[in-house]
């Protein structure tokens, strides 16, 4: 799986105006909502904080990946956000977060959901890549970043 595959540029927040963790979430929701990849915001939001209420997705390092499953949604979706103050999302860390990737799979797609999740963490270990992404000047810089990343993980 591609992280490229369940993101699009247009999904790509730059700067989150949100200052706590519903905002942030709807925030996210929002994007995917107004480029026609997602129907109900208010339902979406709902999911993602019922998940948040079993254990905070900020894993630390300044990273968080609010995710759960939706009834009525064809495949998984991302949208991408960044705060260059940086959030309190509960984490694990006790550390703001900045770098936020929301996943949403259909109920039915708990393996493809495990597999953009352990993807995304995967490159999201690496602190170069992390930087880069705090630094990217705008949106289309992000997604071509990600992009990069994305082949390097690539397997032959």
């Amino acid at each position: 799986m591609k992280i490229t595959d369940i993101l699009d540029a247009d999904s790509i927040i730059e700067k989150l105006i949100a200052r706590d963790k519903k905002g942030v979430l709807e925030e996210l929701v929002a994007v995917l909502v107004a480029h026609g990849r997602l129907g109900d915001k208010e339902k979406s939001v709902q999911v993602l904080l019922e998940r948040e209420r079993l254990g905070s997705t900020g894993i630390g390092d300044g990273i968080a990946i609010p995710h759960g499953k939706l009834k009525g949604i064809e495949g998984i979706i991302c949208s991408f956000g960044r705060s260059k103050e940086g959030i309190d999302f509960q984490s694990i860390d006790e550390k703001p977060c900045y770098l936020f990737f929301l996943l949403l799979a259909p109920e039915e797609g708990a393996g493809d959901h495990l597999k953009a999740l352990a993807k995304l963490s995967r490159i999201l270990k690496d602190v170069p890549f992390r930087t880069r992404l705090l630094e990217a000047a705008t949106k289309e810089e992000i997604f071509n970043l990600i992009v990069e990343e994305d082949k390097r993980y690539e397997l032959p």
